[in-house]
């Protein structure tokens, strides 16, 4: 099946709106600096706001009695704890400490160098949560595995990320914002989450579940797609003029944090294929290591070391590179798509079939 316009230009579309938001930035700058005001414990409401928008058509398709059947398929949440907890944080301050400390230290001060290091380390040291969804939600992915996986994450993460942090940084006075990590938490899944619910069983009782599932999801189609491009459009008008300031320090930051993510989707995904674990579940726990929670990465590298230091900068580098790079990584899983096993236990969630129709409406 060919998809729409969205479909096919989504990767042009997000470079647009990342310009958009420099540019908004500098052209307006009351505007991010408005916006900033709207903060509670480092997260920015309006951008929880279109998280929300942008996650809830996915938790909207969740069939929530579907999510005990985890525990018959183990390997995928297993495979997502190894890679995330005992791998990605490793690797990254492997790679990063190469390339920033060594190969470009000709190019970056050593202090400095040090410093985007540390914003390296609070990337890798923290897995995704809001974003994998939507990255599951192309890839046709299991939504209530993917569901469970987020979820276990986020409680791991609650009580691994400071010691990890602490460990890789080699420092002992260091305070996570755990107030961000809570909030971020309840902003970005669990409310998304409780509505979604709510709102499925409520239309399905009075609706019916043909209504449900031929009327009312295709129509939430749009809605991921737009609330990602504007939630891109708003980080980027916050963080427009520290790009425009460091262009060749960006250029540099970026090669180690995309080769991180290559590396460590290859090795979930290759370990995934070799488990004979199928696509709809091996998708989603690939790409949960593969990319970041950046929201706490930079909450906690101003917190720790300052707006305008080397890891702040370094962890919006990692909002920069990361939904095209994910969105090559998207490409991919779905052509490698047929090399794997497949449910055939109904267990899969159909969200991509109805994504997929939704933007050939939109062609």
């Amino acid at each position: 099946m060919q998809l729409g316009i969205f479909g096919k230009y989504l990767t042009l579309w997000v470079t647009l709106c990342i310009v958009a938001g420099v540019s908004l930035g500098e052209l307006w700058p009351s505007f991010p600096d408005t916006l900033s005001k709207f903060t509670v414990s480092q997260v920015s409401i309006p951008v929880g706001i279109l998280v929300w928008f942008m996650i809830y058509p996915m938790m909207a398709r969740i069939d929530f009695s579907s999510i005990i059947d985890v525990r018959k398929r183990p390997r995928g949440l297993a495979l997502t704890l190894i890679i995330n907890w005992l791998v990605k944080p490793f690797t990254m301050f492997v790679i990063a400490w190469f390339f920033l400390k060594i190969l470009f230290a000709p190019w970056i001060d050593g202090h400095l160098g040090s410093q985007y290091v540390a914003g390296a380390i609070l990337l890798g040291a923290a897995p995704c949560t809001a974003m994998v969804f939507v990255w599951s939600y192309l890839t046709k992915g299991n939504a209530a595995y993917t569901l469970v996986q987020v979820t276990v994450n986020d409680l791991v993460l609650l009580f691994a990320y400071a010691p990890i942090v602490i460990i890789l940084l080699g420092i002992g006075d260091i305070t996570v914002p755990y107030d961000t990590v809570l909030l971020s938490v309840v902003l970005y899944v669990v409310i998304p989450l409780t509505a979604g619910y709510i709102s499925r069983r409520w239309l399905i009782h009075s609706k019916g579940y043909e209504w449900f599932e031929n009327s009312f999801l295709p129509t939430l189609g749009p809605i991921t797609i737009i609330g990602l491009l504007l939630t891109l459009v708003l980080l980027f008008s916050f963080q427009g003029e520290k790009i425009l300031d460091n262009p060749t320090h960006i250029g540099l930051i970026a090669v180690p944090l995309i080769l991180q993510t290559f590396v460590v989707f290859g090795i979930a995904y290759l370990i995934a294929k070799l488990c004979g674990i199928s696509h709809d579940i091996a998708a989603p726990a690939a790409l949960i290591g593969a990319s970041n929670f950046f929201e706490l990465a930079v909450a906690a590298a101003v917190s720790l070391f300052g707006l305008n230091s080397g890891a702040a900068l370094a962890t919006v580098v990692g909002v920069l590179v990361e939904v095209p790079v994910m969105l090559l990584i998207v490409r991919f899983v779905n052509a490698t798509s047929d090399s794997f096993a497949h449910a055939h236990d109904g267990s899969c969630c159909p969200s991509g079939a109805v994504f997929a129709k939704t933007l050939d409406a939109n062609d």
